[in-house]
């Protein structure tokens, strides 16, 4: 694949992550401002920025043209921010809910975009303690990054259940495999975006905002998949963050091997917006419930396997993760639904060590333990 490939992909993938005392197993609510120096100092070409809440830490890969330079730059960030919160006495915890602390606890970062955020959306904002995995993609002309953006929705249920990491809010069992999106629904303008046909009707809506003082650009669209503000990219937002960084590549395969052939569909004008807004949403809601033991609703009608949902896009991507030179990651999504994702580790473990005598205390501190050595390994 080289850049003059018409079908070529580039790639970016962004990581929210916790940080917690090794010791509690809490968060760490004031962690030392040169925490993030230290970050800066070592980063490289990648970025890493702070997060609305101070417990909250962001890492920002290079542009990649590759899944192999991208499992190279995030293990990078990653072993950036986790060499660095160790230097200072911390742990990190890329997960997308840690699964005893309370929102009440932690401190909002003294950032002006941050304030006005909180000031904006009050407790919805402060209750936001809850982190994702970004991937960008870089592919087409503008039009096309807008149709074959509308064609992903309908896949966007399976990337949430691949990534699901949330199980837990509160000290609870929520019940759900990705807590995150059920916080993250507070929010204004997230969720699945209407089909649109090209740039000019994406800016026809952004401008109506605008018009109506929603919003001053489109960083304020916190859809599951959106056209990124700062980059030419599509930007898929609906992940969690994955502990196990062998699992985001393969994650980050599948999203990039799907957009080519969906650019191929688009040269061939086979392309579709598929299913209505309406049925992506409660593929989405069965996803987030039950991640990768849900049923999804089948375009035929009644309800599908969600194993038989990867197995299929997986074979059907299958030429295209060749021409792109990560076949093998791409297999490993099937690995994901065979062995479960880290919400199903995550309730396995706990279920476990309650069942061999732990207090709920005692089994939710093993749980951030298998996570958090899941976070740093290999590093």
């Amino acid at each position: 694949m080289t850049e003059s490939d018409p079908l070529a992909v580039t790639l970016g993938l962004e990581e929210e992550c916790f940080l917690i005392d090794p010791e509690t197993r809490d968060l760490v609510r004031e962690p030392d401002p040169a925490f993030l120096e230290e970050c800066g100092r070592t980063s490289g070409a990648h970025k890493v920025v702070p997060e609305l809440l101070r417990c909250q830490v962001e890492t920002n890969t290079r542009v990649c043209h590759s899944i192999a330079e991208l499992r190279q730059a995030h293990r990078e960030t990653r072993r950036t921010v986790v060499q660095a919160a160790e230097k200072f006495g911390m742990a990190v915890l890329a997960t997308s809910t840690h699964p005893f602390a309370t929102w009440r606890d932690q401190s909002i970062t003294p950032r002006q975009r941050y304030e006005q955020l909180t000031m904006q959306m009050q407790d919805v904002a402060r209750r936001f303690l809850v982190g994702g995995m970004h991937i960008h993609a870089g592919f087409g002309d503008a039009d096309q990054r807008i149709r074959v953006m509308t064609a992903l929705r309908q896949y966007l249920p399976i990337f949430n259940a691949l990534s699901a990491s949330s199980p837990f809010n509160g000290g609870r069992d929520t019940g759900f495999k990705s807590w995150r999106l059920s916080t993250i629904s507070g929010l204004p303008r997230t969720g699945i975006p209407g089909p649109l046909s090209g740039m000019a009707a994406y800016e026809t809506l952004l401008d109506r905002y605008r018009r109506m003082e929603c919003l001053a650009d489109g960083s304020e669209l916190w859809w599951d998949i959106r056209p990124s503000h700062a980059y030419p990219t599509v930007e898929i937002r609906i992940c969690d963050t994955t502990p196990r960084r062998e699992e985001a590549l393969c994650i980050a395969a599948l999203y990039a091997a799907l957009i080519r052939r969906l650019m191929r569909l688009d040269a061939e004008n086979a392309l579709t917006e598929g299913p209505p807004t309406e049925i992506i949403i409660e593929n989405r809601w069965l996803a987030q419930r039950y991640g990768i033991l849900a049923f999804l609703g089948a375009e035929a009608g009644g309800r599908e396997d969600i194993d038989d949902s990867v197995s299929r896009l997986v074979d059907e991507v299958a030429e295209d993760a060749e021409a792109l030179d990560c076949t093998r990651e791409l297999a490993g999504v099937r690995q994901i639904v065979l062995e479960g994702a880290a919400a199903d580790r995550q309730i396995d473990l706990y279920r476990l060590r309650r069942l061999e005598g732990d207090s709920e205390q005692q089994a939710l501190h093993a749980v951030i333990d298998l996570m958090a050595g899941e976070s740093r390994a290999g590093l």
